[in-house]
């Protein structure tokens, strides 16, 4: 660990940066994910979601970002190269011999869910640990990616389900 003036104790701090850098990992592997769906989707539909992949992309770079630059106000080290994240990624490999829109609606909607719910795990890991200002970053995250997850789902045949429908007094 650098030295920081950061308060918090070194132990929460080395616990925090070795989270941070499990879910930069992911973050990084969901990215070239996402842009492997960009590059190879086909179909009607082609362009909105071809553009909608890529603005997910940038988002999770974006996400990665966030993660690494905590990771380094704590004292830690980002670890950030895609061969770290080849090794370390949580995330299930994407198929790729995917071509059709469903098909990678599908794939990219399953890595991102996983990703946000992970995330989701480790900001409580975080609050139960003593950090809630990773916590906190964590939560902003799984929002995040709750929405971009909510705009590619977007792009799916909706399956109905039956609603129930209170009675009104």
């Amino acid at each position: 660990m650098l030295f920081t003036h950061n308060t918090l104790p070194e132990a929460i701090r080395l616990q925090s940066v070795a989270v941070l850098n499990k879910h930069l990992a992911a973050a990084i592997d969901l990215q070239a994910q996402l842009k492997q769906a960009h590059w190879n989707v086909r179909g009607p539909g082609f362009m909105a979601i071809h553009e909608l992949f890529d603005s997910v992309a940038t988002e999770v770079g974006a996400v990665a970002d966030k993660i690494a630059e905590r990771a380094g106000g704590l004292g830690g080290t980002a670890f950030g190269t895609i061969r770290v994240a080849a090794e370390r990624s949580y995330l299930l490999p994407y198929p790729l011999g995917v071509a059709e829109v469903a098909e990678h609606v599908f794939a990219v909607s399953a890595s991102l869910a996983a990703f946000s719910q992970a995330i989701r795990d480790a900001s409580t890991l975080s609050t139960d640990a003593g950090d809630a200002d990773t916590a906190d970053l964590l939560t902003e995250i799984s929002r995040g990616i709750d929405q971009q997850l909510w705009f590619v789902e977007s792009h799916a045949v909706p399956r109905v389900q039956p609603v129930a429908v209170a009675a009104v007094a």
